[in-house]
């Protein structure tokens, strides 16, 4: 039995070696940004070695906490559901990335250029602060989705070793890899205690996870599993809410400047996610303008948010 593991444990070291080889920018991009969070996270925390508290943390937590139950609330309704019609799904789905480009802008993008310009002044270094943190967002989230066994609906699979898992497996590690951003996004907004960028960010995110969630589910239900299954394992993907909160407000919790770089990285992984994967998924079945209609109210209704919470 050993013996043959060797080998069989050889053979996927080779292949995740031959991958990396096959993706070089994604690899180097994951590892660059990899290397930049850590020494952020690091830099940032070194006042719990003193026993210092760490600002934000409880409410990063409960924030994700709340993304985390918007999800599997979401997916309840799949316990009597089998499918909803596709354009509404697909107007849902538009809906969801309106918010998250919003989100992105008002509540990520316009906090950091206006906490980088306390640092750098006004003018374009402040601005170059943001954007390095949105460049290190969008290169976290091309390594990861190099690199990470997933499926894309119409797409296929993509990643190393996708043969080991089915299509199921594959379809809930994609959804994994949306929610990771989102939770990020919360704790970075949450970091200073600051309730007037944390709370409309993560009444935002909220909302859009609960058509997430039931689509989530619906998509289970469809490749063949059992009602409560699928349910359980929908929400099991809003999990990375809070284990995202955690990393985000480690990431920006005391470093001055790591604060508009952190929420540059999480504005630029949010962006990608909307432009990668949800805005081509609700225009892959010839529904472009409902999904469109609704993208357009999401962001609306972010920005209603954003003006009366933040």
């Amino acid at each position: 039995m050993t013996v043959e593991a060797v080998p069989t444990e050889i053979s996927r070291r080779e292949a995740l070696l031959r991958h990396a080889r096959g993706h070089l920018p994604q690899a180097l991009g994951l590892g660059i940004a990899m290397a930049v969070v850590l020494a952020l996270i690091v830099l940032s925390n070194w006042r719990i070695f003193a026993g210092e508290p760490v600002p934000g943390l409880r409410l990063a937590l409960i924030g994700g906490a709340i993304a985390f139950a918007a999800t599997a609330l979401g997916g309840l309704p799949a316990l009597a559901m089998r499918a909803m019609p596709q354009k509404l799904e697909d107007s849902l789905l538009g809906m969801a990335a309106g918010m998250m480009l919003a989100a992105s802008a008002f509540s990520l993008i316009l906090p950091g250029l206006e906490a980088s310009a306390k640092i750098a002044g006004p003018g374009p270094l402040s601005a170059g602060i943001v954007v390095l943190g949105m460049a290190l967002g969008v290169l976290l989230m091309l390594g990861l989705e190099a690199f990470t066994p997933h499926m894309h609906p119409g797409v296929g699979s993509v990643g190393p070793g996708t043969e080991r898992w089915n299509r199921i497996w594959l379809f809930v590690f994609a959804i994994a890899l949306h929610n990771l951003p989102e939770g990020m996004a919360i704790g970075v907004g949450f970091s200073r205690a600051d309730l007037g960028v944390g709370v409309p960010l993560t009444s935002a995110i909220a909302i859009q996870d609960v058509p997430e969630g039931l689509a989530v589910a619906l998509a289970l239900r469809g490749g063949g599993m059992k009602p409560l299954s699928a349910v359980l394992l929908a929400a099991a993907t809003g999990l990375l809410e809070p284990i995202g909160a955690f990393i985000g407000v480690g990431l920006t919790g005391g470093l001055e400047l790591a604060y508009p770089i952190g929420l540059g990285l999480a504005a630029g992984a949010m962006i990608f996610i909307v432009s990668h994967e949800v805005i081509p998924e609700t225009h892959r079945n010839g529904h472009q303008t409902p999904a469109t209609i609704g993208l357009m109210a999401g962001f609306a209704l972010m920005m209603v948010l954003d003006t009366t919470l933040g």
